[in-house]
C-alpha cells in the first residue's frame, strides 16, 4: 500500500514539475512556433494561377512579431509530425491549416490543441467542399450515374474528399465499394481517371474545390478534361489551432493579436489572399448561414 501511495505521489509531483515548466517555457524569450500546412500558402504550392495559392505567411509571422514584441518563427510543411521531426521542433505553439488535417497529426504527434480562428478566403467563406469529377467524355452527369465507376477518395484525413463524399454517396444510394480506394494529392486521382477513360473504363475521383484551378492552371490535367457532376456539403477549412498547454495569459495575447493581425492591415489580407482575415467561429458561421 505505501508502495502505491508513493507511486501516486511521484505521479503527481512529475505532473506538477511538467506543468510548472510548461508555464515557464511559456514565459520565456523562446521564439514562438507557427507551423503552417495550408496548401493554399506560398511554399506548399505552385505559382501557377496569378494571385491564387500563393499565400505569404511570413508576413503574418513578422506581423505578430511585432505585435508580440516576441520573435515569431513560420515552418512550412503538410503534415505535422514531419514538421517535428525536420525542424526538430521542441514545442509548436500555433498551427494553420486544413481543419481535419490538423486534427489527425495533433492525434499522431500527442499535442493538445485549441482552436481560436479560421481563416477566410477570397470569397469571405471559411469552408470548402469535396468535388466530384469525371472525365468530360463520361456519360455520368450526375452522383446516382456512377454505379459501374471506379471511385478514387482522397485519404481519411481530408474530410472534403473522404468522409464528406461518403455520405454524399451513401445519400444518392451510391454502393459504397467494399474496399476504398485512395488518392493522396488531388492531381493522382484527377490523372487516374483520365488514363482509366483511355482504356475504355469508367472512373470518378473527388478532389477538393480549392485545387480545381490549379490543376489545370499547373497543367497537371488538359483544359477542359474534367467535369464535375456533384459536390458535398460545406467542409471547414483553414483553421488556426492553439497549443492548449500555453500560458494562459500567453494563449489569450496570441489569440487575441491572431484575430487583429488581419482585421486592421488590408495588405495583409491581400497577402494571405483573403477577404476578411482571420475570424472566430461564431462569423464564420453567420457567413455560412446567409450564403445558404
Amino acid at each position: 500500500m505505501r508502495f502505491v501511495f508513493r507511486l501516486l505521489a511521484a505521479l503527481l509531483m512529475a505532473t506538477s514539475f511538467a506543468a510548472t515548466g510548461a508555464a515557464e517555457e511559456a514565459k520565456s524569450d523562446r521564439p514562438l512556433i507557427i507551423v503552417v500546412m495550408d496548401p493554399l500558402a506560398k511554399p506548399l504550392s505552385c505559382p501557377c494561377v496569378a494571385g491564387y495559392a500563393q499565400r505569404d505567411y511570413e508576413k503574418l509571422g513578422a506581423a505578430l512579431t511585432s505585435s508580440l514584441g516576441r520573435e515569431v518563427k513560420i515552418v512550412f510543411n503538410e503534415s505535422l509530425v514531419a514538421a517535428q521531426k525536420k525542424n526538430e521542433l521542441r514545442y509548436i505553439d500555433l498551427v494553420i491549416g486544413k481543419q481535419s488535417v490538423i486534427l489527425h497529426d495533433a492525434k499522431t504527434a500527442g499535442l493538445s490543441l485549441k482552436k481560436v480562428a479560421m481563416l477566410t478566403g477570397k470569397d469571405g467563406l471559411t469552408t470548402q467542399r469535396g468535388l466530384v469529377v469525371v472525365p468530360t467524355s463520361d456519360p455520368a452527369m450526375k452522383i446516382s450515374d456512377l454505379a459501374d465507376h471506379r471511385i478514387y477518395f482522397g485519404p481519411k484525413e481530408c474530410d472534403e474528399k473522404h468522409a464528406a463524399a461518403l455520405r454524399l454517396l451513401k445519400q444518392q444510394g451510391v454502393a459504397i465499394p467494399a474496399k476504398l480506394e485512395t488518392a493522396v494529392a488531388c492531381d493522382e486521382g484527377a490523372v487516374n481517371i483520365l488514363e482509366l477513360a483511355a482504356k475504355g473504363v469508367h472512373g470518378c475521383a473527388v478532389i477538393s474545390s480549392y485545387a480545381k484551378p490549379l490543376l489545370e492552371g499547373c497543367g497537371q490535367v488538359p483544359k477542359g478534361a474534367l467535369r464535375v457532376i456533384g459536390e458535398t456539403e460545406e467542409i471547414p477549412f483553414i483553421a488556426a489551432y492553439m497549443n492548449g498547454n500555453l500560458d494562459q495569459a500567453l494563449q489569450a495575447t496570441l489569440s487575441q493579436q491572431l484575430l487583429k493581425s488581419t482585421a486592421a492591415d488590408v495588405r495583409l489580407r491581400i497577402a494571405l489572399e483573403t477577404k476578411r482575415g482571420f475570424v472566430v467561429e461564431e462569423e464564420a458561421d453567420s457567413e455560412i448561414a446567409k450564403k445558404k
